[in-house]
């Protein structure tokens, strides 16, 4: 006689998970969007954006950023309040007398947990960046400009070769100053544009203004100048103008390809991008984790009821979370890599899981 792949039990357990997810999303939710509004109907008053804005650019693109950002949280807790209440009921006790053991009773769980991290990580790698550029934009404009718009002493490689310096960038304007361009033969250099300004049109279109040109031939040198010239170079301001929320607006493989250039590049200042790139597979996996140490805390049943397993597996989530900000802190601070840093927390809980599971009743 064939098993079935999913029996009652597992399709109940998943009924469960899944609806204790949304219900948790949905309580949350509805109090930060009330909160955060409390918050910034000050700056709203003061900037009157469109009613439409509010709803459509803002929240509708805050809230799908805000479930995902915590999206672990939301799975720790569903898992704590409906396991929590099937102990307390004697749920498990009977599904256990019944000969199911704990590792059969995991199953449901992570089966839930792989579907949640799947769409999220679909979410967060493809629908959320587009959105969190209405919702950045937004902020920037009605409430408060986090967008950095300057820039001093830049150097960063073209191509292969070619290094280009600027001594500053304004990228309101698209001007550039003390601009330099140098071309290597190996490290030997041989040549030198430089001009007091360069001008961004678009794409990889520049302007360079008032420029002098110095080419070296063995022990001679060339040098010729102009007014304007019009030029291609393989840069952006964006290679260059980085303000706090640039990661989270670029889908996945967007977000890998700008950190590959970047390092080609020799840039530095990009270990933002490298937090966000590995935290969203890293934040994958800790639904697991997490919906382990959750189910190992809640499926005894103890006199102070599922209030007690509650409150104690806020207290680690949420410590997961504050220990997640503190390692990328240190990737920031170059102390470790970004990607170290962003599965340190990982490492560190999973170790508590499996402690804890090995505790969890038989």
């Amino acid at each position: 006689m064939k098993k079935k792949l999913f029996t009652i039990i597992d399709c109940y357990i998943i009924g469960k998970f899944i609806g204790a997810y949304i219900f948790t999303i949905a309580l949350i939710i509805a109090i930060t969007v009330m909160i955060d509004f409390d918050a910034k109907i000050d700056s709203f008053i003061k900037t009157s954006p469109p009613v439409h804005a509010i709803v459509f650019d803002y929240y509708l693109c805050f809230i799908p950023y805000f479930i995902n950002l915590f999206s672990p949280l939301f799975v720790f807790i569903a898992v704590i309040f409906f396991t929590s209440k099937l102990a307390d009921n004697s749920e498990i006790i009977a599904m256990m007398a019944s000969g199911l053991n704990i590792a059969r009773l995991v199953r449901p769980y992570l089966l839930s947990a792989a579907m949640i991290s799947l769409c999220t990580f679909l979410l967060n790698s493809y629908v959320i960046p587009p959105a969190n550029v209405k919702r950045i934009h937004f902020e920037n404009t009605y409430i408060k400009n986090k967008k950095v718009d300057y820039a001093t002493n830049i150097q960063l490689e073209v191509t292969t070769g070619i290094v280009a310096h600027f001594g500053s960038f304004d990228n309101a304007t698209h001007k550039g100053r003390d601009f330099s361009l140098d071309r290597f033969d190996g490290k030997k250099l041989v040549s030198r544009l430089t001009a007091k300004n360069i001008v961004w049109n678009w794409a990889d279109h520049w302007t360079i203004k008032d420029y002098m040109i110095r080419e070296f031939i063995g022990m001679r040198e060339h040098i010729s100048r102009g007014e304007q010239i019009d030029t291609t170079l393989a840069i952006v301001p964006s290679d260059f103008i980085i303000s706090v929320n640039d990661s989270e607006q670029l889908t996945t493989p967007r977000l890998k390809a700008y950190i590959d250039r970047q390092k080609k590049r020799g840039i530095g200042n990009i270990q933002l991008f490298e937090i966000e790139y590995h935290k969203r597979f890293a934040m994958t996996f800790a639904a697991f984790i997490l919906t382990i140490i959750g189910i190992s805390l809640s499926s005894r049943k103890i006199k102070g009821g599922m209030g007690l397993n509650i409150g104690f597996g806020l207290l680690l989530s949420f410590s997961y979370i504050l220990f997640m900000q503190i390692s990328s802190s240190l990737a920031i601070a170059g102390i470790v890599t970004p990607f170290v840093a962003v599965w340190i927390p990982n490492f560190l809980y999973t170790g508590i899981a499996v402690y804890l599971y090995g505790k969890a009743p038989r």
